[in-house]
This record gives C-alpha cells, sequence and structure tokens, in this order.
C-alpha cells in the first residue's frame, strides 16, 4: 500500500492511493498514519480500497507519517558523498538526529534560515519503523521495517560545520525534514538496496544515484541503531545521500529563494519544494 496524509498543515488525514492514482479516505478506518497503525497492520487486512471515498481535487499532502518520536539521520553513507565531502568512510555509521519540529510535507516550501549563506539538498531514502526493535539481528531487522519513503535531508552547511559542536544545528531548521509523498509498505519494496533516486534544482540534474551504493544497507542500519536505542513505531530512518549535493561542487552551489527543488525514489514516489526566504 502506498499510505499517505492529507489536508491543511495541522490537520491531516489519513489516505491511501488506489490503483487508479486516486486518493481514498481512511480516516474511517485509522485515527492516522502513525505508530498506532503502522505497529498492526490488522485493519489492512482484506480492506477494500475500492470501498473507500474518493478524495476530491488535489489536497496538500502532509508528511507521510504522523507523530514520529525519533528523526534518525546516517551521515556519508555512500563512499563517493563522503569523497566529495573530503571525508572518509567511518568505520562505523555516522549517527546525528533532526529535530522533528523539521518535519513538513513532501511539496511544502524549504525557507532558507536567518543568517544562512550555504542551504543545501540531499535525496535519501527514508525507513519508517513500524515494530518495537531493540537488539535485533541484521536478519530480523527488516521484520520491524512498515515502509519506506523519500525525505530530503536539507542541510545549512555553515551551521552544521563551521559554528562547532555537532551536526544537528545544521539540519534541524524549520522545513529541513519534507517527508513522503507516500509511505510504501514493506511488501511493495523488493530489495531496498536497489533504488534508483535522483534530484534537480530547477531542472538541471544534480543527484543521480542509486542506494546500492550504500555503505550500510538499511536492514545493518536497523539493527545498528537498535543496539543503542529502542526504536519505536513511527521512527524514521533517514539513510545518507549519494553524490552531487551543492558542497560538492566547485565551488559550491546553494539554495537561494526562487529555486526548485524536485526529487525522486523508485517506487515511492516524487517531491517537488519551492525555495523562499525566512520572514
Amino acid at each position: 500500500m502506498k499510505l499517505l496524509r492529507y489536508g491543511p498543515e495541522g490537520a491531516e488525514k489519513p489516505g491511501v492511493l488506489d490503483g487508479a492514482g486516486r486518493i481514498r479516505d481512511l480516516s474511517g478506518v485509522i485515527a492516522d498514519v502513525g505508530g498506532a497503525a503502522l505497529a498492526d497492520f490488522g485493519w489492512a487486512s482484506g480492506l477494500d480500497l475500492e470501498s473507500l471515498p474518493v478524495v476530491e481535487g488535489a489536497p496538500r499532502l502532509g508528511a507521510c507519517v504522523a507523530g514520529t518520536g525519533k528523526f534518525i539521520c546516517i551521515g556519508l553513507n555512500y563512499a563517493d558523498h563522503a569523497a566529495e565531502s573530503g571525508l572518509e568512510v567511518p568505520p562505523e555509521p555516522v549517527v546525528f538526529m533532526k529535530a522533528t519540529s523539521a518535519i513538513v510535507g513532501p511539496n511544502d516550501n524549504v525557507i532558507i534560515p536567518r543568517g544562512s549563506v550555504a542551504t543545501d539538498w540531499e535525496v535519501e531514502l527514508g525507513v519508517v519503523i513500524g515494530k518495537k526493535a531493540k537488539h535485533v539481528s541484521e536478519a530480523e531487522a527488516l521484520n520491524h521495517v512498515a515502509g519506506y519513503c523519500v525525505v530530503n535531508d536539507v542541510s545549512e552547511r555553515d551551521f552544521q560545520t563551521k559554528r562547532s559542536g555537532q551536526w544537528t544545528k545544521g539540519k534541524s531548521c524549520d522545513s529541513f525534514g519534507p517527508i513522503g509523498p507516500w509511505l510504501v509498505t514493506r511488501d511493495e519494496i523488493a530489495n531496498p538496496q536497489s533504488l534508483k533516486m535522483r534530484l534537480s534544482v530547477n531542472g538541471e540534474m544534480k543527484q543521480n544515484g542509486s542506494s546500492e551504493t550504500m555503505v550500510y544497507g538499511v536492514a545493518y542500519l536497523v539493527s545498528y541503531l537498535s543496539q543503542f536505542m529502542t526504536l519505536h513505531p513511527g521512527d524514521v530512518i533517514s539513510t545518507g545521500t549519494p553524490p552531487g549535493v551543492g558542497m560538492g561542487f566547485k565551488p559550491p552551489q546553494y539554495l537561494k529563494a526562487g529555486d526548485v527543488i524536485e526529487l525522486a525514489i523508485d517506487g515511492l514516489g516524487t517531491q517537488k519544494q519551492k525555495v523562499v526566504a525566512d520572514d
């Protein structure tokens, strides 16, 4: 299934995409696409999509998962991206947190924060937890995944690398976490390590990679993180980005007001964001 959330910000309703690409209202079945629904898919057994109300028009899409408790990111997880960043591939995954207040819908505006001179883009494969995971093995890890989604790990590079301390401050600005359009359930993605991913700015391709070149794969990451913290339904893991980020160009290329970012991962849908200045 392709689960989604639609409607005005803060008042989103749960939905599902039918075979014809129409949004069907799920609010009579589940309260939201969040932890409770993802932990127990019993509600989906025998669900007849054609019997659900069709949502007319083209409503705004919110983040495809609600109530995310942890937004965990993995840095330098593509060897070629590490190289363009001038950094070595780490001997263990680089883990940092992104504030959940950064989460927005897939087509909402990306806001350049005040004082920013280096706002950047990163297309990433998002992993949404569906079953509580603590000290799980790599072999069992994917059984704890509800599904996958597109994430744009928007980053302010000066805040991230030149303002001292950890990366979180450069990753957590408002609007720096577009998620969606859909949460595609695990059964629809045969191999999360063979997904092509791409991102363009103003129609010019910047990133064109594949999850097959990840250093640490999805199963390993879920298992690895579960050794340090319990992963709960609705938690999101953003698994790193392929090369082609603005920081890697010579000279660097960064976002400015008026730019349009478009990104996609095969099978997981597309995002499109307009870049605006903070007012």
